[in-house]
């Protein structure tokens, strides 16, 4: 188990125009209800009273709750810092605190906070409305979550659900809702789940033609509570015969633990040592396997390294500039005793808080994550100047990191698969009476000042990039579909096999089409109906930045 008590919530104290006295791990706020009563008198309460333009600091708000907590908070060991107050408390707390902290503060909305009937609501408009070049929202990463689930999942990688990743491919009707992967021993895998499963119906509710009012049924079933069970009908092609197959399964959901390191082995290919490792998420329980993994890669000296991102939404920046360094190597990095090592990426916030924009530099030694400090153990490394990324829309944030961190020192990536999500922005989760807020509060850039790439970095054929882009956001590749009909670290699975082409030949193979999406998107009928878009997991989606020090 590990516990983050003292790594995101210290990490927010850096910024000095935080209100610190609103985090348990900042030593901060009294405890339950007994702020409640002062000498017999009821305390008075901050003024709650809206006016636009005029903020007062978030911290004349923090932890003024309309439900406030009593007790001890068990993953802190101390009191709870919620206070008696009230709902319109918790959203002057939220707007002040987005005012004082968000990237792009000066485009927010100032809306009136008595509008909405939820603090989360509210919270939900205090974002950007600017687009990228391209034309999609600038900010997609503005979420909420509940403080047990943020704690379950940053301490030890434990999400409530059945353990499956599901990869959406159509979000309207006709939906169509895939097995991307599925954890470890999870009771998805358990109960025979395999990638490429598509949903049929979820407790005998149509996937297709499910309405407004039963798109909510269909959303309990994706987003379980631990302890419920749903009955989900799966549709399974049978890659030999060409059949497909119907399958009811019972699915319980749990309190499941993530494996972010799966089906990490080394492959000869005509001569060539190819390592292989597929790593979901940038979270600490990770950090051991990960490493693991790169000790046999060293030690088996391998040639080559694919290196599966393509469902890795993000999580640790300073784990990502471990993996950069595990890639790179100590001369590439210049990361030894003697040095911090090259930038891996700069941190730069708004301007009311430039003083604390900082660096992260390649790191190349293991990290306490539950003590937030660098061990004396070194890191292996494999020592690569290139290496093969497999991506998808999917890999977001951290990982994108990893792709423009090693291009700012001169390694070659060569990317494999499709555009990647384009978040070069990250967050320090926050917490106030019960929720923990995600805004956009930094942007990152490499060690040559690009961080330029809000639609993503986009796999380009050598063969149609033979002029010298420089630092864009385009960068040498393949273009390969996600291969959901064969398993994940298969060397016929397509984006894995693309990668050994190009290792082999230095070119793309043929383009193919995934004859299992092919087929279903090929069934499109005219059809009207809501979307159903996936849970959010904040923390696999986003670059979250500690403060780890050297030991005392």
């Amino acid at each position: 188990m590990i516990n983050m008590k003292k790594t995101n919530f210290i990490s927010i104290c850096l910024l000095s125009v935080l209100a610190c006295t609103q985090l348990t791990g900042c030593g901060g706020g009294g405890g339950g209800t007994t702020n409640n009563l002062n000498n017999g008198q009821t305390p008075s309460l901050p003024d709650a009273t809206w006016q636009a333009g005029a903020f007062k600091p978030a911290s004349t708000f923090a932890n003024y709750c309309e439900n406030p907590r009593a007790g001890i908070d068990p993953y802190e060991n101390k009191p709870y810092p919620d206070k008696a107050g009230s709902q319109m408390l918790e959203k002057m707390w939220a707007r002040s605190f987005s005012h004082e902290t968000y990237l792009w503060y000066d485009e927010l909305p100032d809306p009136n906070p008595s509008d909405f009937d939820s603090t989360v609501k509210y919270f939900d408009t205090l974002r950007t409305s600017a687009k990228t070049p391209s034309g999609k929202d600038k900010d997609q990463f503005h979420y909420t979550e509940s403080y047990e689930d943020f704690q379950k999942e940053s301490q030890s990688g434990v999400v409530a659900g059945y353990g499956v990743r599901w990869k959406s491919i159509s979000s309207k009707p006709p939906r169509i809702l895939k097995v991307a992967f599925t954890q470890d021993n999870s009771p998805a895998a358990l109960a025979g789940l395999q990638r490429g499963d598509q949903v049929v119906a979820i407790d005998g509710i149509d996937f297709n033609t499910a309405n407004v009012d039963e798109i909510n049924k269909l959303r309990a079933g994706l987003a379980p509570k631990p302890g419920e069970s749903h009955v989900f009908t799966i549709s399974r092609l049978n890659a030999d015969t060409g059949s497909v197959e119907q399958l009811n399964m019972t699915l319980v959901a749990g309190d499941i633990e993530s494996t972010p390191v799966q089906n990490a082995h080394i492959k000869n290919v005509n001569g060539r040592n190819i390592g292989y490792v597929q790593f979901n998420q940038f979270i600490a329980v990770g950090q051991r396997p990960l490493i693991e993994a790169f000790k046999s890669f060293a030690n088996n000296g391998i040639d080559d390294l694919v290196l599966d991102l393509r469902y890795n939404g993000g999580g640790l920046v300073d784990m990502a500039a471990q993996l950069g360094y595990m890639l790179a190597g100590p001369t590439l990095t210049q990361a030894s005793s003697n040095s911090n090592g090259k930038v891996f990426s700069a941190t730069t916030y708004n301007d009311k808080l430039s003083a604390q924009n900082t660096y992260v530099h390649f790191g190349y030694r293991a990290i306490d994550w539950s003590k937030q400090i660098y061990l004396d153990e070194v890191l292996p490394s494999v020592k690569l100047n290139t290496v093969y990324i497999l991506a998808t829309e999917d890999t977001c944030s951290a990982s994108e990191l990893v792709i423009n961190g090693l291009r700012g020192i001169d390694v070659n990536v060569v990317l494999i698969g499709s555009q990647t999500c384009g978040k070069p922005y990250g967050f320090y989760p926050t917490p106030n009476c019960g929720e923990v807020f995600y805004t956009v509060q930094f942007r990152s850039e490499n060690a040559k000042q690009f961080g330029d790439y809000a639609d993503g970095f986009t796999p380009v054929p050598s063969n149609e990039n033979n002029t010298e882009l420089g630092l864009s956001a385009r960068i040498t590749g393949c273009q390969v579909e996600d291969d959901l009909s064969h398993p994940l670290g298969s060397a016929n699975e397509a984006m894995y096999a693309a990668a050994i082409t190009h290792i082999q030949t230095g070119q793309c193979p043929e383009p193919t089409m995934n004859q299992q999406n092919v087929a279903a998107k090929g069934a499109i009928l005219d059809m009207q109906g809501p979307a159903l878009e996936l849970p959010t997991h904040p923390l696999r989606n986003g670059a979250v930045l500690l403060n780890i020090k050297e030991q005392q």
